[in-house]
């Protein structure tokens, strides 16, 4: 059977590393539809490349420009705008497969209207559950929708739990604990005290991963480790209790699973992203993904330690989050995203983010959380305080 897959946020890391892997296997794959953001220019070349049949971006003056250039190219592909087109799209009839790649918050919607309609969802937006577990896999089971993930660690997880199990289910008996690996990112061994002068730029050159700019920094601060970890819980049906993170800086190990009789399941590969992505497009068949073999005797090591809270505070503030239940790991996630925005804008210092996301924890009263709008007015109201408190942080220029 050709699939028919859209991709949610087609020119970032996860929707390029997504093309890559389609192109490789055409008899297999048929885009229906890709979205950006902002990125018009690489937008246009995936379209002139892929020839979907149908192209989002946000801005309509930016779809315009797209549009124009398309039916200069004699490319047939229908360019729409705005947030609600990525949800129809993602709801679409005539697609089987969503490969959920926009990075935070913003992805929710688009995902969720996938989800309810009973899609294949390959699951890289990991806010989605940071905002709305509960709601959201409630919505998988409604609906009958298949979620498998595509965040490497995630992806590790599932292929080492017994080949019945799907996200959405009881975890299996005989699973002890989760063991999420983190790479520490670039500071894990940087003088706590440096930490302050660090900059935008250095935050972003993870030494493992290619990622985008908002990713990187979160996994500088462990933010990201942090989203991961709750998203393990909702993913694996298991409480923080029974989630390790622990710190493995050759990222080769991508996370393991420890069961009751003592054995230890990992799963190991080299740091590509298209590794998780070809394994979640093929499910349940394996395919070739581009990837080089992984060569154990050049690595030669592999190392693991504890994480450092005192480093790493985003990390205990996720934890926090996530025993606080309700909205507080809503308002844990918009936090973020505003801290780190200021970060990279250079409003704000880098070990300032944990500083904004722990006050609006702190002011943030926890409320029930049963529905998207739940959700949604968490997260509005964490943007709208944390941005209140922007100002006490700021640096002087």
């Amino acid at each position: 059977m050709q699939r028919r897959i859209t991709i949610l946020g087609a020119t970032g890391s996860i929707g390029v590393s997504t093309l890559d892997v389609i192109a490789r296997h055409p008899e297999r794959f048929r885009l229906h539809a890709i979205t950006a953001h902002r990125n018009r220019d690489l937008l246009l070349a995936q379209c002139l490349a892929q020839r979907p049949a149908f192209a989002v971006i946000e801005d309509s003056s930016a779809a315009e420009a797209v549009r124009e250039a398309l039916r200069a190219a004699g490319c047939d592909t229908v360019v729409l705008s705005g947030r609600r087109a990525l949800s129809d799209l993602a709801a679409s009839e005539e697609c089987d497969t969503v490969v959920a790649g926009i990075v935070g918050a913003a992805g929710l919607e688009p995902t969720l209207a996938a989800v309810r309609a009973g899609k294949r969802v390959l699951l890289a937006n990991k806010e989605a559950l940071v905002m709305a577990g509960p709601v959201f896999m409630q919505a998988v089971r409604d609906h009958g929708a298949e979620l498998l993930p595509l965040d490497s660690e995630h992806n590790a997880i599932f292929q080492c739990l017994p080949s019945t199990f799907r996200p959405g289910e009881l975890i299996p008996p005989g699973v002890r604990r989760i063991l999420l690996t983190a790479s520490g990112g670039p500071f894990r061994t940087l003088d706590p005290e440096a930490m302050a002068s660090v900059t935008p730029d250095q935050a972003c050159a993870h030494p493992n991963w290619d990622m985008g700019r908002k990713i990187s920094v979160d996994s500088a601060t462990m933010m990201n480790k942090g989203l991961e970890l709750i998203e393990a819980c909702w993913l694996f049906d298991v409480p923080g209790t029974r989630v390790d993170v622990v710190v493995h800086p050759q990222s080769v190990v991508h996370s393991l699973v420890d069961f009751d009789d003592g054995s230890v399941l990992a799963q190991l590969g080299n740091p590509d992203m298209r590794t998780p992505i070809a394994h979640a497009l093929g499910f349940p068949e394996r395919l070739d993904a581009g990837v080089a073999p992984l060569d154990l005797m050049a690595i030669a090591r592999l190392d693991f330690e504890a994480p450092d809270m005192q480093r790493f505070p985003c990390l205990r503030l996720a934890y926090q989050a996530l025993a606080s239940g309700g909205t507080a790991c809503a308002t844990l996630n918009a936090a973020n995203e505003v801290a780190v925005a200021a970060f990279l804008n250079g409003r704000i210092r880098f070990n300032d983010i944990a500083v904004l996301v722990e006050r609006c924890l702190d002011q943030s009263p926890v409320q029930a959380l049963n529905s998207l709008e739940d959700a949604l007015a968490a997260d509005a109201g964490a943007r709208q305080l944390a941005d209140a408190l922007l100002p006490q942080l700021e640096v002087e220029t």
